[in-house]
């Protein structure tokens, strides 16, 4: 556990510009607890080197035909000029 307190969970609100009931603080108390906790499960994790081979098999790139304008629009509820319509934004 890494020790957070009511000061640090009202500093932090206060930073943040919230105001927060005592039962508040204790809640935020508990859940900064837990959260720092999987932090440090976290970094307990052996880090990967950036170059470290792999045996990721990818698959080859394919180029394929786009559709045609016509077969994108096909179902399309609305269309106008070639493009599809939509609601109006405001």
């Amino acid at each position: 556990m890494t020790g957070v307190d009511a000061a640090e969970v009202e500093h932090i609100a206060a930073l943040a510009r919230i105001d927060l009931e005592d039962a508040e603080v204790e809640r935020f108390v508990a859940e900064f607890e837990t959260i720092l906790d999987y932090f440090e499960q976290l970094d307990a994790v052996p880090e990967v080197p950036a170059d470290a081979e792999t045996d990721t098999v990818l698959r080859e790139d394919t180029v394929i035909e786009p559709l045609a304008q016509s077969e994108a629009l096909a179902n399309a509820p609305e269309t106008e000029d070639g493009f599809f319509k939509g609601p109006p934004v405001s």
